[in-house]
């Protein structure tokens, strides 16, 4: 999996001048970084966020270009509010797919809400050969089904949730502080959570200030 960032717009004074517009006013810091915020500035992004006057944050942005499985895929792809997707359309795309390959399987967690446990299954060895045969078997069949004409939309109903999908992934600060703040929560899916912990790396770096409020409230 891998999370590749494409662009940013803005930074924390973004965040700070948004707010002041209101007043028709703007930080002393106007053309500076935001390592260069006043101590007014910071005191304003904790009062922004502590108070959930979230408009400030929706105008820096953020451009990704994420790497994963579809099943990861699907469940970012919950979070639409403030975001923009375009995905790779195996409709059109007949290149030989790649899977994800865990090492190690989860044990199903008591809880409902926690989809596993922390403990690997006791016959790991067996359910990661089986994954890989099947994996097999699923791309054999995709393989054929295009060499015999047929075409991808439909043969790629063969392919399997584990199979790496990309999209472009576009949206405020603000958008991606409310997917990290569900998905790295502790009963989200490990590999969701990955993805997760890459954005918002990406995010507490270009924005520390902000994104540290939003965290924090």
């Amino acid at each position: 999996m891998q999370v590749d960032l494409l662009d940013v717009m803005g930074s924390d004074l973004t965040v700070v001048n948004a707010a002041r517009v209101s007043f028709n006013n703007k930080s002393e810091w106007e053309d500076k970084a935001f390592e260069y915020l006043s101590d007014k500035d910071e005191k304003l992004i904790n009062y922004l966020a502590k108070h959930k006057h979230w408009s400030p944050f929706s105008h820096p942005q953020l451009q990704f270009r994420i790497t994963a499985p579809v099943f990861v895929a699907r469940q970012l792809a919950k979070h639409q509010v403030g975001l923009a997707w375009n995905e790779v359309s195996r409709r059109y795309v007949d290149q030989e797919p790649e899977f994800y390959s865990p090492t190690t399987f989860r044990k199903r967690s008591d809880s409902a809400k926690q989809g596993s446990s922390q403990d690997r299954v006791d016959n790991n060895e067996t359910m990661c050969y089986l994954y890989s045969d099947v994996m097999k078997h699923c791309l054999d069949g995709y393989k054929h089904m295009i060499s015999n004409g047929v075409c991808p939309e439909q043969a790629r109903m063969l392919l399997p949730q584990s199979m790496f999908t990309q999209w472009y992934w576009t949206g405020s600060l603000y958008a991606f502080a409310r997917v990290c703040s569900l998905r790295l929560a502790e009963d989200t899916q490990q590999e969701t959570r990955q993805i997760a912990e890459a954005i918002a790396q990406n995010c507490v770096e270009h924005f520390p200030k902000s994104w540290n409020a939003l965290h924090n409230n």
